[in-house]
């Protein structure tokens, strides 16, 4: 059976906390902090868990936040293949104004990452990666990984016939889009920047994605569409979803939990059309709670149902 593997080069302790009223120059008493294994690839096993399957989640950890960061994948017995690192693993703080019900999120940048380092990365995906495997990469790339790293992880996916699902963003996505690719998932504005273009109309996107499949080696694109939902495009289908209306507390692990939902419906069987409708439930349901919880089963499973009724026509082509 194929396995499902997650890459996360940039890796992050998530730290969670409110506040009632965020003003300047002021002391601000918070509510006690929660503290969650974050990045990427991280944030997709970890949702992958949550959905009833399992994962080898790969990433980058050093330092005594490092130790922590393991510790916190162990309780949640997550299966885990670390790469040791000389630098401390960073730490995100995210906190919530109760009198507005708005999130504000800090992202620190991520430790340097050292050649020996990221070629050890690539070393273990070889002998981790087999025929039929799903290697899933997330997350951007931290200081001093080459920006063609993904388009190495590219090759070796390609060398082990394994297949390669990318979301990541900027030049590190510019260089990754010329490889081959199964699945690739950009927002609006990346596709925009792998098509060459500032900003792209309801009329454009269609036309867009497909000239995008026509030259690039990618079997499948996602276009992300936020509170719009998602576009699925491939050779000879086009499915739009949009996304059910819920009420909002976090949007941290959105994209994660969609692309887990839409890798445990490859792994299930699902044709594309629903693999894109669970991917967007999956996508919704964590933003229905707290902190970086991602999404919950149930909450999914009900927002699946939900979008399957509500959107039972598709567009071929």
């Amino acid at each position: 059976m194929a396995r499902i593997i997650t890459l996360t080069v940039n890796p992050a302790i998530d730290k969670s906390t409110a506040v009632a009223g965020i003003v300047p120059n002021t002391k601000l008493r918070c509510t006690e902090p929660t503290y969650d294994a974050g990045g990427g690839g991280i944030n997709v096993s970890r949702a992958i868990h949550k959905l009833g399957g399992t994962s080898l989640c790969t990433y980058f950890a050093g330092g005594p936040s490092g130790d922590y960061l393991k510790q916190l994948l162990n309780e949640q017995n997550i299966e885990q293949a670390v790469v040791s690192i000389a630098g401390w693993t960073r730490e995100n703080l995210a906190v919530t104004d109760t009198t507005t019900n708005q999130q504000y999120r800090f992202g620190m940048p991520g430790p340097p990452i050292r050649e020996i380092e990221w070629q050890s990365a690539l070393k273990q995906l070889e002998i981790q990666l087999n025929k039929g495997d799903y290697l899933v990469a997330s997350g951007k790339l931290p200081p001093q990984i080459p920006e063609d790293f993904y388009e190495k992880v590219s090759h070796i996916a390609e060398k082990k016939e394994a297949r390669f699902i990318l979301d990541t963003s900027g030049e590190a996505l510019m260089k990754a889009s010329k490889s081959k690719i199964y699945m690739l998932k950009p927002n609006l504005a990346e596709l925009g920047a792998l098509c060459g273009v500032s900003s792209i109309t309801d009329l454009e996107l269609k036309p867009l994605t497909k000239q995008f499949l026509k030259n690039h080696d990618c079997e499948i694109l996602v276009v992300s569409l936020g509170p719009k939902g998602a576009l699925l495009v491939t050779k000879n289908e086009t499915v739009h979803v949009p996304a059910p209306v819920v009420h909002q507390k976090s949007t941290i692990g959105a994209g994660d939990s969609m692309v887990a939902g839409m890798v445990m419906s490859l792994i299930w069987g699902k044709p594309l059309s629903d693999m894109v409708r669970y991917g967007v439930a999956c996508g919704t349901a964590a933003t229905m709670h707290h902190g970086t919880q991602l999404c919950i089963k149930e909450d999914a499973d009900k927002l699946y149902e939900w979008i399957k009724e509500q959107n039972p026509i598709l567009e071929t082509n």
